[in-house]
């Protein structure tokens, strides 16, 4: 991995990349804004979270917590958000089956009046902001059993409409000032933030631009969140899955230990494998030697085999990288029986550093093995070096059919390697030219075209200027010593004509980081928008990065992948830092993309975590990413994965928190206000903002008219709306933070205000239809004062 010794006081216990812009400047507004607003403390205060909140919170967002997305199907009524938002078809029908048991209880004239506005209000659950517009982001403010609307709109819809609120809200506040004061019903519907109030979110450029692509900052850095799933790992160098239905990850330190971690997040206490006892290591600050490397059969579900590379110390203290075939155990699939052990191939390593450490099979179900150079600097084996020599196994790409046998008792089969038939070369030799690949993936390929299906992406560890990554093809030479990156690093082997290497797709500079950690192409459901990109990062500096590349030139394009914005990624579970060394990166079986990171690279040091991608921007239609794992029988405890991380809504919360608790001390630090001047009591209404003296001129303009037909079996009625169904995060993760008890609760029942169901309706809200049966409702025209 050539990752070299750090000091102690150079190791930094988290990794903050890239903070969100313009941060300084809010903090400098909420210190201005305080000390202006501290002779009204009450309100200031109220004032401050609230803009505060605003700023941070402003993102598309659901009201079940999670991002938009693209529906599946064609949504009948609220067709306006059929392209990008919150609702699938079930939640849409719902949505209509409300408006239509609405419009039962309002004459005719109503229906020409007030169905445009009253779908309106009905849809914004459909709405990519719904969250803002309901205020269930907001930690601090109590939830909307009604959207923000703008106040234009606001005073047209009271002006047409005011009598048929009863049948939107039961809340009698909202019901009362909306028969006494129009002035005062606006406000109390409008919210803090004017760009996020309804209709007018819709016509906002910035808002709208781009909605549901990657969020990209101004420099163009990939705006992404995380998820952490595993913590308290010695140095975590892989995590795999067997490909067997059970969804399973199987994560093994550096020191030798492999844990089972299942679907629901839990980890087993004992282990999979332990062979602490093999592997050599040491607590040295970047050692590179451990265990290294493990891949599963294509067959593991019949076979029940699967593969090592680890490194080991011999009796005559020759240091050698080893790799093994072991069979899990008969009387526990969670288990590995050590005793089946069989040695495939070892070779002798010159030096401790560069040991290589990735094996994989690809589709041709071939297993490969990635070793290093041999170590030390500059490959200084040889004529050559041992990368370009063919007759070494080092600093090589090795191809072997593990399924069959060779000549002269060798465990293994040779297949149609490029190399087979040259007595100069060993037959294993797939491609050459390697200094020290670390981290090898196979592309799964797009999952409706399957291009690119069976690359296989690997990083190369460059020496004193580049890294860089590849893509393996048979019989290629990737440049070492001869190259480093696009550059001659040997001028003389630079310059031998014969030398035809294969070129990087992508090489970046020492300036940017100083060793390449390869990553995979992402093919997972639950995040869209990240199909294609090629994610991977730098062990020394924590840089996240993805490559793009153009079909029509065969180019790939970098950008950078910045974590943590507090806007971006205000989303239960999702966090906003991560340990700084990237060590490695893994795919679940469902193609769904991690990282593992330390803030302390040593084998012994229990400090490396798992983080999951997630696309803050756009998520794939609720159900379709859903995951059955096929049971497993655990005889071991399950340990719950408990986060050590904060969660970006909870650290939301603390600064907001903090802030007012600096305003209220500050507050009290004032002398008192002098007997002739009078106090305003501050409005104590749970909805209201704020309060204007002035009255909105009426306004003249057509109201909407509804375009949805009524549709046949209106009178059906769902048991819940798409709101008050909760709905669980994917399961392999285990690390979501659910909303407090409080929230989960207040959002509940203000939801359940808008159901359909009878069943679900208030005693208030019953008692009112009754007593409407027998006559419909007349809408009032006159405004109100």
């Amino acid at each position: 991995m050539n990752k070299p010794n750090f000091p102690d006081g150079h190791i930094s216990d988290s990794h903050d990349p890239r903070k969100p812009p313009g941060e300084k400047t809010t903090i400098s507004l909420h210190r201005s804004r305080a000390s202006l607003c501290a002779s009204h403390s009450l309100i200031c205060i109220s004032v401050l979270l609230l803009h505060h909140a605003a700023v941070l919170l402003g993102h598309p967002q659901c009201l079940d917590y999670g991002p938009p997305f693209q529906p599946p199907f064609h949504l009948e009524f609220c067709s306006a958000y059929e392209t990008f938002g919150c609702c699938e078809q079930e939640k849409d029908n719902h949505i209509a089956a409300k408006y239509w048991e609405i419009m039962d209880y309002i004459d005719p004239q109503a229906h020409k009046l007030c169905g445009g506005y009253i779908k309106d209000i009905l849809c914004q659950e459909c709405s990519p902001y719904a969250a803002h517009l309901y205020d269930a982001e907001n930690p601090q403010t109590p939830l909307r059993n009604l959207p923000g609307l703008c106040s234009d709109y606001c005073s047209e819809f009271h002006l047409y409409c005011r009598s048929a609120i009863t049948l939107l809200t039961d809340d009698r506040h909202i019901q009362e000032w909306c028969e006494k004061n129009r002035t005062h019903f606006c406000n109390i519907l409008n919210i803090q933030d004017k760009d996020y109030c309804f209709p007018d979110v819709l016509k906002n450029t910035d808002l709208n631009n781009n909605l549901g692509a990657v969020v990209a900052d101004k420099k163009g850095c990939l705006q992404l969140c995380l998820k952490e799933v595993a913590n308290g790992l010695r140095n975590p160098v892989l995590m795999v899955h067997a490909n067997d239905h059970t969804h399973r990850m199987f994560v093994a330190e550096q020191v030798g230990l492999v844990w089972v971690y299942l679907p629901d997040g839990s980890r087993l206490e004992d282990p999979f494998l332990d062979i602490k006892q093999l592997v050599l290591t040491t607590p040295w600050v970047g050692d590179e030697r451990g265990f290294l490397g493990m891949a599963f059969h294509p067959k593991y579900k019949e076979n029940g085999k699967f593969y090592i590379y680890y490194s080991y110390q011999d009796k005559k203290k020759v240091e050698k990288i080893r790799i093994s075939e072991l069979m899990v155990s008969i009387s526990d699939v969670n288990k590995a029986d050590v005793t089946t052990e069989r040695n495939l191939l070892e070779i002798e390593q010159p030096a401790a550093n560069h040991n290589g450490g990735q094996i994989l099979f690809g589709l041709d179900g071939y297993l490969y093995l990635f070793t290093g150079d041999g170590g030390k600097a500059g490959d200084p084996f040889g004529k050559f070096g041992n990368a370009q020599n063919k007759s070494s196994l080092l600093g090589k790409v090795l191809r072997i059919d593990v399924d069959g046998r060779g000549p002269q008792g060798r465990p293994y089969r040779i297949p149609d390697n490029p190399f087979s038939s040259d007595p100069k070369a060993r037959p294993e030799v797939y491609a050459y030219g390697v200094r020290n690949m670390w981290r090898c993936s196979v592309d799964r390929g797009d999952p409706l075209s399957h291009r690119g299906k069976g690359r296989m992406f690997c990083g190369d560890v460059g020496q004193n200027k580049f890294e860089e990554v590849d893509i393996i093809i048979k019989g290629g030479n990737y440049g070492w010593r001869a190259k480093e990156g696009f550059e001659c690093y040997d001028v003389k082997l630079c310059q031998n004509s014969s030398l035809e290497d294969i070129l990087p797709i992508f090489a970046y500079g020492h300036s940017v980081g100083k060793s390449v950690t390869g990553g995979y192409v992402y093919r997972g459901c639950e995040s869209p928008n990240l199909n294609g990109l090629y994610i991977f990062g730098d062990f020394m500096n924590g840089r996240l990065m993805a490559l793009q590349e153009d079909e029509r030139t065969n180019t790939w394009k970098k950008q950078d992948i910045c974590i943590g914005s507090m806007k971006a990624c205000a989303f239960p579970g999702l966090i906003s830092s991560y340990s700084k060394f990237v060590i490695s990166f893994a795919e679940d079986e469902a193609g769904e993309l991690y990282f593992m990171a330390t803030s302390y690279p040593s084998a012994y040091a229990p400090r490396g975590s798992i983080y999951k991608f997630v696309d803050p921007a756009r998520r794939a239609p609720p159900g379709k990413c859903k995951q059955k794992p096929v049971p497993v029988k655990t005889k071991s405890k399950r340990i719950p994965f408990v986060p050590l991380a904060k969660t970006v809504p909870e650290l939301i919360k603390e600064r907001l928190t903090t802030q007012s608790s600096k305003t209220a001390v500050r507050s009290t630090e004032l002398p008192p206000t002098s007997s002739g001047q009078k106090r305003k009591k501050p409005t104590s209404h749970r909805n209201s903002l704020k309060h204007s003296s002035a009255d909105p001129t009426q306004s003249g303009k057509k109201p909407p008219t509804p375009q949805h037909p009524r549709p046949k079996g209106r009178g059906s009625q769902a048991k819940s709306d798409g709101r008050a169904r909760k709905e669980k995060a994917p399961p392999i993760s285990g690390a979501g933070t659910p909303p407090p008890q409080r929230r989960r609760s207040q959002l509940s029942g203000a939801l359940k205000k808008l159901s359909p169901s009878p069943k679900l309706r208030s005693t208030a809200k019953e008692k009112t239809l009754k007593k409407r049966r027998k006559k419909k409702i007349k809408v009032s025209v006159r405004s109100s004062v």
